[in-house]
């Protein structure tokens, strides 16, 4: 850490030394004008910097970099388009809940309201997608500001928060006092006590469900409270189902575990959560893709749902007992009340819906001399035994990530849900593997999103950063693609896509590259991409008119699923038949 002098310091020397009284070791960015005095008084601090190629990315990393290491992850930009080239990634973070600081150059004071060059209302336009912003136009405002702003992004539900400054506040001096720049929180967001009614309430129907299942969200990975949930289940023999982005939070392969719930969830799944008389939600916000059709879901049951973002209960989901706080406290305050119960008759009913279903296994998965994605996803799996931080980017892919690799591990799984963000997969898992070296990081993309933000691999490639991306390749926008195809008569309207060579492209930015066709060479060309030096790719040229199943198709109900088609009709269509 720098010693800050005694006497006064620029802006934009105060703005590193908080970074680095924040613990910040690493940001991503991009230079110009307007931030161009913070990057001088960069070269004054240890800091790492990490130079993306395009602003966008610099988000998605500094997002990787906070859902793989749980610390608040910092992106620096320039005003005008290198702002607002930020929104996306800020909205991905935001409807996430990852802790981000976003740090932004912004023209001086004086010109603020005159359309100069470059000035756009950064804090305005991302307001809507951020927690917080801040327009700070003096150096003496830049420290609490920034403090402030790592408190506002890492408490509660965590979320990003813009701080815009002034290219004359950065070159402005002021005295550093850090104890000063404390941030004062407002009595309104200090946490309530626990509420003792609505938790003695939250018992009882614990104690009288016959079908309970808990719904195991994100939250739990955000408090911290896996240990809690899992003590939970076992003591009250519940099982747990789990959304998207509660993948790695509990174990896949717990006995207690069901799979997947939602659009894409496993069939027994969404039949279990129909038929259930209690749902206990932990950590979860009820997403249109969890619960289908509002007025059908989960019809015979009374509802708990815990989550520290008050806005939340109530929502979408009306609920029995609703308790706003942080999930492990609640259940730290209900584990000892919680009676042991044996809910064998309930788990041996789930077992009987899920019977042949169970397509998952490796017995279950053909091989009839095709490259399907389903076996790209599970020998991935298998051959990284299930120990590697997958960081998938948005579409069928990432749905047959979900389903065929178990993720037991947390902070294992590292996926854009609430935007569905694509291009998000290879920034992101560069920022992972950054802040968590000594993890084996892969990238799962498809060959439309990669082409989004494939320019990082030079980034990789200049870091010295080794991740492992395995593309997808079936030569469409594969999932848009499939909606065409039952619900738009296969009328498939811009989803074909051409790609480049991605071979010839990795050796283009000097990254090993490999193409696999077949199954049977699947295995030595991972083995490969794990032992070399460096970012390796891998491209699957996988069958292309393949579809998720099962899927519940937009405002239908969660048992009103498109279940996978007979063998022989598939044969026909030339369909997946996993």
């Amino acid at each position: 850490m720098s010693i800050a002098p005694a006497g006064p310091q620029t802006g934009a020397q105060l703005i590193w030394e908080s970074l680095t009284r924040e613990g910040v070791d690493i940001v991503f960015g991009y230079p110009g004008g307007a931030i161009l005095p913070t990057y001088d008084a960069m070269t004054e601090y240890t800091i790492r910097h990490v130079l993306v190629r395009h602003e966008q990315s610099a988000v998605h990393m500094a997002d990787g970099y906070a859902r793989a290491s749980g610390r608040v992850g910092v992106v620096v930009a320039t005003s005008g388009p290198g702002a607002t080239n930020l929104v996306t990634g800020l909205a991905t973070a935001m409807l996430d809940s990852t802790p981000l600081v976003a740090i932004t150059g912004q023209v001086g004071s004086g010109l603020l309201g005159t359309d100069a060059f470059q000035e756009v209302d950064i804090t305005g336009i991302t307001r809507p997608v951020t927690k917080h912003t801040y327009l700070v136009t003096r150096a003496e405002d830049i420290v609490p500001a920034i403090r402030e702003a790592f408190a506002v992004a890492r408490s509660g539900r965590p979320g990003p928060v813009l701080v815009d400054i002034t290219k004359d506040a950065q070159q402005s001096r002021a005295t550093l006092d850090w104890e000063a720049a404390a941030p004062q929180r407002h009595l309104r967001h200090l946490p309530a006590p626990l509420d003792q009614i609505a938790l003695a309430q939250a018992l009882d129907l614990i104690r009288s469900a016959k079908r309970p299942i808990i719904l195991a969200g994100h939250g739990i990975q955000l408090s911290g409270a896996r240990a809690e949930v899992l003590a939970l289940a076992e003591r009250a023999d519940i099982p747990f189902a789990i959304t998207l982005l509660g993948l790695g939070a509990v174990p896949a392969t717990h006995p207690l575990s069901l799979g997947m719930m939602g659009m894409h969830g496993e069939s027994w799944v969404n039949r279990a959560i129909q038929e259930a008389d209690l749902l206990l939600a932990l950590g979860m916000r009820f997403d249109d893709r969890v619960t289908g059709k509002l007025k059908e879901y989960a019809p015979h049951a009374k509802k708990i749902h815990i989550d520290i973002d008050a806005s939340e209960l109530n929502k979408l989901v009306p609920v029995d007992v609703a308790i706003a706080a942080d999930l492990g406290d609640v259940l730290r305050a209900l584990l000892p009340q919680v009676p042991v119960a044996d809910r064998s008759e309930w788990l041996g009913s789930i077992r009987e819906w899920k019977g042949d279903s169970a397509v998952r296994d490796i017995k279950n998965l053909p091989d009839d001399g095709h490259l399907y994605a389903a076996h790209v996803m599970h020998d991935l799996w298998r051959l990284t035994k299930g120990e590697a931080v997958v960081v998938t980017d948005v579409g069928q892919h990432q749905m047959w990530e979900a389903q065929y690799y178990k993720h037991d591990g947390e902070r294992s799984l590292i996926t854009s849900g609430g935007a569905g963000t694509m291009g998000f997969a290879l920034p992101a898992a560069i920022g992972a593997k950054l802040a968590r070296p000594e993890a084996e990081v892969w990238v799962v993309a498809g060959d439309g999103g990669f082409q989004m933000t494939f320019a990082e691999l030079m980034t990789a490639v200049q870091e010295d950063v080794k991740v492992n991306i395995a593309i997808i390749n079936n030569g469409y926008l594969g999932m848009v693609r499939q909606w065409q195809a039952l619900f738009y008569e296969g009328r498939y309207a811009a989803t074909p896509i051409l790609s480049p060579d991605f071979v010839k492209l990795a050796d283009a930015f000097g990254v090993h590259g490999q193409r696999v066709e077949a199954r049977s060479e699947l295995a030595t060309a991972v083995e490969a991409a794990r032992t070399v030096k460096g970012t390796a790719l891998i491209e699957f040229k996988v069958e292309q008119e393949d579809s998720v199943y099962p899927m519940v198709p937009a405002g239908a109900a969660l048992h009103d699923m498109i279940r996978r088609p007979a063998p022989s009709v598939l044969a026909e269509t030339g369909q997946d038949p996993v």
